[in-house]
Order: C-alpha cells, then sequence, then structure tokens
C-alpha cells in the first residue's frame, strides 16, 4: 500500500485514476457474467459440477463471449499504460517533489507488460489448439 500526500501531482492525477478505477471494475464485471454464463452453459450440459470455479479447456461457443470481452480488456491495458506514462511525465515536471509519482508509475507499467503479454499469449494458445482440434474433426 502507498500513502501520496496530497498535492499538485496528486491532483493533477487523482481524476485519471479514479476513471480507470471505475472502468476497471466495469471490466471486472464484464469478466464475471463472460465466466459465469460459460460455467452456467457447462453445467446445464453436465459438463461440469456446481461447485467448479473456473472451466479447464475451451469449446468453440467460447469464442464469441470471448471476442466480445476482449477489446474491453486491451483498451484496459492500454490505460495502465497510459497512466504509467502519465506518472512519469508528471515526475519531469519541476514541480515534483514526491517520490510517490515514479513508485506509482512503475507498477502501472508492470501491470501493463504482465496483463498484455499475457491476454495475447492466452488468446494466441486459444486459437491455435482450436484450430488444431477443427483439423481433427
Amino acid at each position: 500500500m502507498l500513502t501520496w500526500p496530497d498535492g499538485l501531482m496528486y491532483q493533477k492525477f487523482r481524476n485519471q485514476f479514479l476513471s480507470f478505477s471505475m472502468y476497471q471494475n466495469f471490466v471486472q464485471f464484464l469478466q464475471y457474467y463472460y465466466q459465469s454464463g460459460c460455467l452456467y452453459r457447462l453445467r446445464a450440459l453436465g459438463e461440469r459440477h456446481t461447485m467448479d470455479l473456473t472451466v479447464e479447456g475451451f469449446q468453440s461457443w467460447m469464442w464469441r463471449g470471448l471476442t466480445f470481452l476482449l477489446p474491453f480488456l486491451f483498451f484496459g491495458h492500454f490505460w495502465q499504460l497510459y497512466n504509467a506514462l502519465t506518472l512519469f511525465n508528471l515526475t519531469r515536471d519541476p514541480e515534483c517533489k514526491e517520490w510517490q509519482v515514479l513508485m506509482c508509475g512503475l507498477p502501472f507499467l508492470i501491470l501493463f507488460l504482465g496483463n498484455f503479454f499475457t491476454t495475447l499469449r492466452v488468446v494466441h494458445q486459444k486459437f491455435h489448439s482450436q484450430r488444431h482440434r477443427s483439423k481433427k474433426d
């Protein structure tokens, strides 16, 4: 947890961070809706139990929901990058005296890199496993 004193730099970044937080909550709701829909469908088909929390494996009908979700995820990832770049630019401001500005920018950059490349890898893996499975049939 990082505390950041209420100063000029904090006020410059505050509204952007609050907007990002609200968007992130919206995306988390979409992810919950997608995951619960997948589990409900699998439960209805008798392929999962009622206590399952996640789905292992990927079926073709899941692409529709995932392709709806992906633009929201990628927009959020790039917003993380934008937050990092904004904070790094604030550190170059002559009035910036707080070390917290840089220490908040670094996690946003790390989160962007991890989330973006993990999402790309998962989509690539699911796409290739789906193509491989369709060639077998």
